[in-house]
């Protein structure tokens, strides 16, 4: 059975007195949860709203938590840990992982940065040895795929467009999926949604249909 790990990262709610306040990204990705649920039991399904409801910012006292080692750690500081241990378990469990998120100022909202802080942890999520060279850091985790569903004002954000340089959503994304255990990435975008014109209503449709498609395929990978 297939355990389904959900981060919205939007602070804007999926549905609005007023449609046009919609979030986009959260939709999409609604789309594609609906969809797999209609060809697949899911196992266990995990939800976290992070723009609605932020994670805790990483403080002093919380790095200092995480480099005490296990057996020295006092309460308070296997209390400041409570909710990275949380994050990192859910994602632990997941075998497919969806992020939605809109593009903020050309990059993540804070509040899935924060999420990201929380789970990016050494000895739980990554360890660290300097006998790699220069690159000491290695997932710990493994085998998981991840769907990534942006909404952005603009467009030509893709490799080769005409803002591939001020792409530091997805970009930024695909960096930090390792340290979840992924091995494989779909990107879902929605674009052009602050010119409010037919090319927005076509990568929007075209964005819900990628949506289905996908989750029609994964969920026919994971019945098999």
């Amino acid at each position: 059975m297939t355990t389904l790990l959900h981060i919205d990262a939007s602070v804007r709610a999926a549905k609005n007195d007023n449609p046009d306040h919609d979030s986009i990204s959260k939709n999409i990705a609604r789309r594609f949860i609906h969809t797999f649920r209609e060809q697949q039991d899911i196992g266990e399904y995990i939800y976290r709203d992070v723009g609605v409801n932020p994670p805790s910012f990483i403080t002093q006292e919380w790095i200092g938590a995480v480099f005490t080692p296990e057996h020295k750690k006092s309460a308070q500081q296997k209390h400041i840990l409570l909710e990275s241990d949380q994050f990192i378990a859910e994602v632990s469990k997941a075998d497919i992982i969806v992020i939605s998120s809109p593009m903020y100022n050309y990059g993540m909202p804070a509040q899935l940065k924060a999420w990201f802080d929380q789970v990016i942890r050494i000895n739980k999520t990554f360890d660290f040895d300097l006998a790699r060279g220069d690159f000491p850091l290695q997932p710990l985790l493994g085998g998981k795929t991840l769907i990534v569903i942006t909404s952005t004002g603009e467009f030509g954000f893709e490799q080769g467009g005409i803002r591939e340089h001020m792409s530091h959503l997805v970009p930024h994304l695909r960096s930090l999926s390792k340290y979840l255990g992924v091995t494989t990435i779909h990107e879902i975008a929605s674009e052009y949604q602050e010119f409010a014109d037919a090319r927005h209503q076509q990568s929007l449709s075209n964005a819900y249909s990628q949506a289905t498609e996908l989750a029609q395929q994964l969920s026919n990978m994971a019945a098999e």
